[in-house]
């Protein structure tokens, strides 16, 4: 979000631009503020976006309702039915039960403690918020500090879960889902903490920003603070009596809140407090009217508006306090800002512009309007918490309301789906676990097909069950936790499509960050650290499963590297089809592979 003047629409053909941001049409001359980027600011939050959105599967989809291929869905589930009614009846009659209950015994084992470990795993996240509130406070400084404590803190959280699983000799279960449940609530915590961090940086260099442009109006223009807002409204004003003698408009005959000209709109637009927005509409009305815009009416929000310590004189005096300001009273600070981006000084334009730049990172661009520092709160936190997204906003888009019926059905496909993913595994992956005598090829053509059946299964049941129902219940809006990742042409497009919770985490907090700290890192060696801390994980979970360190699973993710330049390639990226069959091919035989290798290497 910013805080830029610009022209909502400005026609596309027929218009000639010039250098002062004027747009000659045949409508007129419309002016346009030319694009600002602060050198300061690094747009950290700017890199990934929440927007209302179903994901792929759900049944309120319109689009997925409309697919030609939405009889393929049904007939998968239907096959699937049918599959295992076959299994447990040939079970049944073979052995004398529908289905063994051992894999059962050997996940359910534990069970209370693993309850107990995994709840205070999640209390413990709750440290971040006395941490969030002493660095706003300034008793910690997060660069860098901070920056060390925060890892050090989500280390020693990795390192107890590991320790703990350790000592406790859970099976692999039990001791995969701890470990990437422990992944999950660190990087929720590095990406509050981060956020807030980086948001309380952002704060300090808005109030040294806005400081500045107090002393650089003093220093260059005669009569300081006031003389140079009324010079940035006759400004304005100027502006608005070109704009009239351009398109002939009788400027004095209309007695409503409009200006008359799109660039002084613009900026009325970009306030984000309504009461301020009208406070600036209505002053400048009064301006290009020829008012006095100092005797408005003084029930007006437009005298409180400009008058920042409250007072009952319509000067200009907002002095900036060494403390941070209370997030109702920046609005003035914003105001007056806006309204001198365009002072005829050069300057001072591109400080205000500076200053609006990084305030603009401070507001979320919801309909609340929430600022920091109020959203370092133990609610907003545990909301956060509640939201299936390992990323942090200051505000997500939400629905109105939580549709019981919604939870209900996410239920019951989650109790059919994972009643399915149990019969998969019991019946076709445990007893044809590879032994070491037993032939490679054969072992792979075994477990092929029914671990690709626990694989999309498990990913049904992660994303579209238990992420849309923890939605629904937090009123989360956006429900892309993945992407069209079955017609994918190649490995770096499934890794972003498939799990897109980690992949915006990585996106924003790995590859982004990088960049951003280290500006002589190329993209391309930002997107290698970025697979190798994945590769890491991944590696790390499989060592604690298999009691094994054999760096299998992190040489694969690492080999997909020069996979993604080849199918760069145009030969290779302009058919579409034999990407497609390629990808399925590795993720058929990558799966099979994994397996044998941990297993019985």
């Amino acid at each position: 979000m910013t805080l830029e003047p610009r022209l909502a629409s400005v026609p596309a053909t027929g218009s000639v631009g010039t250098e002062s941001g004027a747009l000659e049409t045949s409508k007129g001359t419309f002016y346009v503020s030319k694009p600002f980027r602060s050198k300061t600011s690094k747009k950290l939050r700017a890199i990934v976006t929440f927007e209302p959105r179903k994901s792929h599967f759900d049944t309120t989809n319109e689009r997925s309702g409309t697919n030609e291929f939405r009889g393929f869905f049904t007939l998968f589930w239907i096959s699937l039915f049918l599959f295992t009614v076959q299994t447990y009846i040939s079970s049944l009659e073979a052995n004398g039960y529908a289905l063994s209950f051992a894999f059962a015994t050997m996940f359910s084992r534990d069970a209370i403690v693993l309850a107990i470990s995994d709840a205070v795993l999640v209390l413990t996240t709750a440290l971040c918020v006395p941490f969030a509130e002493a660095v706003m406070r300034g008793r910690l400084r997060y660069y860098w500090v901070g920056v060390v404590l925060q890892h050090l803190l989500q280390t020693t959280v990795l390192v107890v879960a590991i320790v703990w699983t350790y000592h406790r000799q859970w099976p692999w279960v039990q001791s995969g889902f701890l470990t990437l449940h422990s992944f999950v609530m660190i990087m929720k915590m590095h990406s509050y903490i981060s956020i807030n961090g980086y948001l309380q940086d952002v704060l300090e260099r808005s109030q040294r920003a806005y400081e500045e442009l107090q002393s650089l109006t003093k220093a260059q223009v005669n009569g300081g603070w006031e003389t140079a807002l009324h010079e940035a409204e006759a400004e304005v004003k100027e502006t608005s009596k070109k704009k009239d003698k351009t398109s002939g408009a009788d400027a004095s005959g209309s007695h409503d809140s409009s200006i008359g000209t799109p660039e002084a709109e613009a900026v009325i637009h970009s306030l984000a407090d309504p009461s301020t927005a009208d406070a600036l509409r209505r002053r400048l009305v009064a301006v290009s009217e020829g008012q006095d815009p100092d005797k408005l009416d003084s029930g007006t929000s437009a005298v409180t508006a400009f008058n920042v310590k409250g007072a009952s004189s319509s000067t200009y005096t907002p002095s900036y306090p060494a403390t941070p300001l209370p997030a109702r009273g920046v609005s003035q600070e914003v105001t007056c800002a806006s309204l001198l981006i365009h002072h005829p000084n050069p300057s001072i334009t591109s400080a205000a512009h500076k200053f609006l730049d990084l305030d603009s990172e401070l507001v979320s661009t919801g309909p609340k309007k929430i600022r920091y520092p109020e959203n370092v709160t133990l609610g907003n936190f545990i909301e956060y918490m509640l939201i299936p997204t390992l990323v942090y906003e200051l505000e997500y888009p939400r629905t109105d309301r939580i549709r019981p019926l919604y939870v209900f059905e996410k239920t019951v496909a989650f109790m059919g789906s994972f009643a399915l993913l149990y019969t998969v595994t019991e019946s076709f992956i445990i007893p044809l676990t590879p032994t070491p005598g037993q032939s490679f090829l054969r072992s792979l053509l075994d477990l092929a097909l029914p671990f690709m059946i626990a694989y999309l299964l498990l990913f049904y049941i992660i994303f579209e069950c238990i992420c849309n129902a923890f939605a629904e219940l937090s009123c989360f809006a956006d429900r892309q936790f993945y992407e069209d990742w079955w017609n994918s042409t190649s490995w770096d497009e499934f890794s972003r499509k498939w799990n897109k919770p980690v992949h915006t985490f990585l996106l924003r907090h790995v590859y982004a960050s990088t960049l951003a700290s280290y500006p002589s890192v190329s993209r391309t060696s930002a997107m290698v650290m970025t697979f190798l801390l994945s590769a890491a994980a991944h590696e790390l979970v499989m060592v604690i499963v298999t009691h094994k360190i054999r760096l299998y699973l992190f040489l694969m993710q690492l080999a997909q590297i020069p996979l993604i330049l080849v199918t760069r390639v145009s030969v290779i990226k302009q058919n579409k089809l034999l990407g497609n069959v390629v990808f399925w091919i590795g993720l058929y035989a990558g799966f099979p592979l994994l397996c044998v290798a941990y297993v019985v290497y």
